[in-house]
């Protein structure tokens, strides 16, 4: 078993089989070496409890690749914010997966009522729940792999999974309990929530202090996650409840605990390298597809059962296209098809209460893998990846001075969209043939929002009195500008340093002439070449935003593009890490580099990808 689980990914590498899932590439090596023919793998018990804890780690990572920003509202606490969020003509990714998955449910139910009356399937509900499910997993991985999770169409497709999996999970615990006979119990479900409420409250801040205590014997970060999964599940067995939702909320909790990626990483390797194989390799081998295709019910039930799973999501597609093109929105459905995580788990809980039949086991799983081969298949066949330009980030600066002009016009012109303010006449004639300047007849807040010069991403005030530039930005970070930032040169040092704890408080940015140039003349004279590095067009200071998730947790020296250019910072959680060649990027960190600006751009355009479920 420990070998198939070790070659598996070695032979699907070698031959290049991208198409296949592993998760479903282990399930037919279990298949070729159980049962179905070299009956060389047999289940024992300790290969049992291994495949048991391998499935509740499963379900526990996928709670965690849950991305709970998706389910939030628009932000509308600034009204910069709720009047973007009023512009936005487009429904959300929730409203979509919700009508996508609300008609699947509903389709899941009339196939389910058409297996009864053909006498195919009895239970109506369980064959609802099995047809509804989605693979969450194997949904990620593939948006992963084609970098679509920070898009809109990877976001949508995920939260339609997310309620593939949640909905018909809460679905079959309710399931069980009444078929078990434990109605009378059915509350004590809700003990399961309350006690994975009660770990999330009392232990919020525990990723932000662990370090505190942990060291490398005591891995303290894992030892809670276990904890919390152990908790769940032994309380969800004991009310009666299914060991896997506990899995799952297990899973939710520490997600939103906000854990470290190295604790991602490291439940991922124990998950994932270790025991979820054993899960996936045990199903396959414990099926016997000669004796389940001598049954004439099951060589029935498969493809009627593939077509009934496609079926079911056919009409996620009108959920798909409220967002997208009619090829894309097929495409995600395609994709949404896959479906096999919760039809195991399922079928061999349905056949601990009696509900189903090893034939119709059978058949469900057997259909699930072939969805799982077809699904990403066809999604990978159909999908048009559409250029998606890169969305510039838009700089206001009132205040027009040669300083001003010239520090703009070096902004490369495919990064920044700029526009220049300015309320003297003077100055308004001089630049107004240089660069895309505005005269303003009046420097009152009230007037800048209604002219809509406060709607900017980054909003720059280079006035020369202090005071102006003051007052306006407190009044553009109160309208909700994400980012200002102000010249500050007063004579006054009482009144400065007033001004600075204030601007401090409201996370204004602020600088002045005297003490940036000092600065920069220190640093020359320290670094004789670093005030050539600031004045070259050839080789110029950037800062690049880690965004993609492709990128997070390899090695600084392993990042494509990083030949010609030289990292001098690392900044993360606001701190200065030193760019060792060995030190592992992470989701968030902000890179200062040097290069040319081709080289840059090339670097820039593959960690800002939006390859993120936290995006």
């Amino acid at each position: 078993m420990a070998f198939a689980a070790f070659i598996t990914p070695m032979i699907l590498a070698k031959f290049k089989v991208s198409l296949l899932p592993s998760s479903i590439a282990e399930i037919l090596v279990g298949i070729v070496l159980g049962k179905s023919f070299f009956n060389v793998i047999h289940e024992t018990q300790v290969l049992t409890t291994m495949s048991t804890l391998g499935v509740i780690l499963l379900l526990f990572l996928s709670g965690m690749e849950i991305d709970f920003s998706l389910f939030k509202k628009s932000d509308t606490s600034t009204a910069l914010a709720a009047k973007r969020a009023e512009n936005s003509s487009d429904h959300s990714p929730l409203f979509a997966a919700g009508v996508g998955y609300t008609l699947t449910v509903i389709t899941a139910i009339i196939l389910a009522v058409l297996l009864k009356i053909t006498g195919l399937f009895s239970d109506i509900f369980l064959a609802a729940i099995l047809l509804a499910t989605v693979a969450l997993g194997i949904v990620i991985s593939v948006l992963k792999e084609n970098e679509l999770l920070g898009k809109k169409i990877g976001q949508t497709i995920l939260l339609f999974a997310v309620l593939g999996e949640v909905i018909p999970l809460i679905a079959l615990t309710i399931y069980t309990s009444v078929k078990s006979g434990h109605v009378g119990t059915l509350w004590l479900i809700s003990l399961v929530f309350l006690a994975a409420a009660f770990l999330l409250f009392r232990f919020r801040n525990f990723f932000t202090h662990f370090q505190e205590y942990t060291k490398s014997t005591t891995q303290l970060d894992m030892r809670f996650a276990f904890l919390v999964i152990i908790v769940l599940v032994v309380l969800a067995e004991t009310v009666g409840a299914e060991n896997i939702l506990g899995a799952f909320l297990a899973g939710i909790v520490i997600k939103l605990l906000e854990p470290e990626e190295t604790t991602q990483q490291k439940l991922d390797a124990m998950g994932y390298g270790f025991l979820i194989p054993f899960y996936f390799i045990l199903t396959g081998a414990k099926l016997d597809l000669p004796g389940l295709l001598s049954s004439k019910t099951t060589l029935v039930l498969i493809p009627l059962l593939l077509v009934a799973f496609f079926i079911t999501k056919l009409p996620a597609y009108f959920g798909f296209k409220a967002l997208f093109g009619k090829t894309n929105s097929f495409a995600a459905t395609m994709l949404s098809e896959t479906t096999i995580t919760l039809i195991l788990a399922a079928t061999t809980v349905a056949q601990n209460i009696g509900a189903m039949s090893t034939a119709q086991s059978g058949a469900f799983i057997i259909a699930g893998i072939l969805t799982c081969l077809l699904g990403p298949l066809f999604f990978k066949r159909i999908y048009q990846p559409r250029h998606e330009p890169t969305v510039k980030t838009s700089v206001h600066l009132i205040g027009a001075s040669l300083t001003a002009v010239n520090a703009t016009h070096g902004l490369p012109n495919d990064w920044y969209s700029i526009k220049m303010y300015t309320d003297n006449q003077g100055r308004y004639d001089a630049y107004k043939g240089v660069t895309d300047i505005t005269y303003l007849d009046s420097m009152e807040p009230e007037k800048l929002i209604k002219e809509e010069i406060f709607d900017t991403d980054v909003l720059v005030l280079a006035h020369r009195l202090a005071k102006d530039n003051y007052d306006l930005a407190l009044a553009a970070k109160k309208y909700g500008v994400p980012r200002v930032l102000l010249r500050l040169d007063t004579q006054d040092p009482d009144e400065a340093q007033k001004m600075k704890a204030e601007l401090e408080k409201k996370n204004i940015e602020f600088f002045s002439t005297f003490t940036t140039g000092v600065g920069v003349l220190r640093a020359a004279i320290q670094s004789p070449e670093l005030l050539r590095l600031l004045t070259s067009t050839d080789a110029e200071i950037f800062e690049i935003h880690l965004t993609n998730s492709l990128y997070s947790g390899i090695e600084l020296s392993e990042l494509p593009e990083i030949q010609n250019i030289v990292i001098s910072r690392i900044v993360r959680d606001r701190q200065f890490l030193p760019p060792r060649g060995d030190i592992q990027l992470q989701l968030g960190d902000h890179l200062l580099l040097s290069g040319s600006r081709k080289d840059v751009a090339n670097l820039r355009q593959l960690l800002n990808n939006q390859n993120s479920v936290e995006a």
